[in-house]
């Protein structure tokens, strides 16, 4: 798989133009030519790789070239062509078979960090936690990352998906400290009732109706199951308050990632629920409500 640098040189000049003309940023082109060809921003930029007599490349130019024309005319997301995607410090694989990891949801590991500091129970980072949803694993392995002495299990119910993520562990040196299960959400975890630390979950939480209006990038492309939250998008978080309690210990952390506008209703929900305490909502970078956190009483 193998091409010049003077033919890949001529392809990225039509990619680019080809670009523009259907409205997607060249630095996506750019990025993307960093991960299936090995070149850096500076050999881009000033293209010296125009020089090269070979570039080894992650799959053929032909490929190359019909999967970018997938990228403009039906909108296949750059991060599917390359098969990875940044996310914190790592680099993730990632199909059509899991979500794209999204740079919010790296909020999620420093807001468990912050969170076990001004715990009223100590140890909490030496504990099981859970990763209900896990897809790509990225939230696992954020997890595992910063709480080296803890036990993590993640849970999808997607074999596919599974994977992936055990594929994205093994390959980021977390093989050993993972532990992965096929089910729905708790059910695979009957045996860590009372004894989980904290549960970490970016569920589907997008309302039915507004599934297919979502930007085509990820209506017609990233699975569903991973998106639709049901009628009012609550779904799957109503389960996972209603659940949760049977399976943290005291001081426990209950955190998950929401949709903007849902946050009044969802503190309303744990309230309610009566086995959390300390409920607090924290705003992404955008300033958008999109985590809420709890601990079980």
């Amino acid at each position: 798989m193998n091409t010049s640098g003077l033919e890949l040189w001529r392809w990225r000049q039509q990619a680019a133009i080809d670009a523009i003309a259907a409205d997607v940023s060249p630095t996506e082109l750019d990025w993307l030519l960093q991960e299936v060809a090995g070149l850096d921003t500076l050999s881009l930029r000033l293209e010296l790789y125009k020089h090269q007599p070979q570039i080894q490349l992650k799959l053929p130019l032909a490929e190359l070239d019909r999967l970018w024309q997938r990228r403009l005319q039906e909108r296949l997301p750059v991060q599917y062509i390359a098969q990875i995607t940044p996310w914190r410090d790592f680099k993730l694989a990632v199909s059509p078979a899991v979500l794209i990891p999204r740079p919010e949801t790296e909020i999620l590991i420093d807001l468990a960090v912050a969170a076990v500091n001004k715990s009223f129970v100590t140890g909490l980072e030496r504990g099981h936690w859970v990763d209900l949803g896990t897809g790509s694993g990225a939230v696992a392995i954020g997890l595992a990352a910063v709480f080296p002495a803890a036990e993590v299990h993640a849970v999808d119910r997607s074999s596919s998906a599974l994977v992936i993520a055990q594929s994205n562990a093994q390959n980021l040196g977390y093989g050993d400290r993972l532990k992965f299960y096929l089910g729905n959400w708790w059910e695979p975890l009957e045996f860590l009732q009372g004894q989980v630390c904290g549960m970490v979950s970016n569920p589907p939480y997008i309302p039915s109706k507004l599934v297919p209006q979502l930007q085509p990038e990820v209506a017609n492309h990233e699975p569903h199951s991973a998106l639709d939250g049901g009628a009012d998008g609550l779904d799957c978080i109503r389960h996972l308050i209603a659940t949760a309690p049977i399976y943290l210990r005291s001081g426990g952390l209950w955190l998950i990632e929401m949709m903007g506008g849902q946050a009044e209703t969802v503190s309303e929900l744990l309230q309610q629920q009566g086995s959390y305490m300390n409920i607090q909502i924290f705003a992404d970078l955008a300033g958008i409500e999109r985590f809420a956190l709890a601990y079980r009483r």
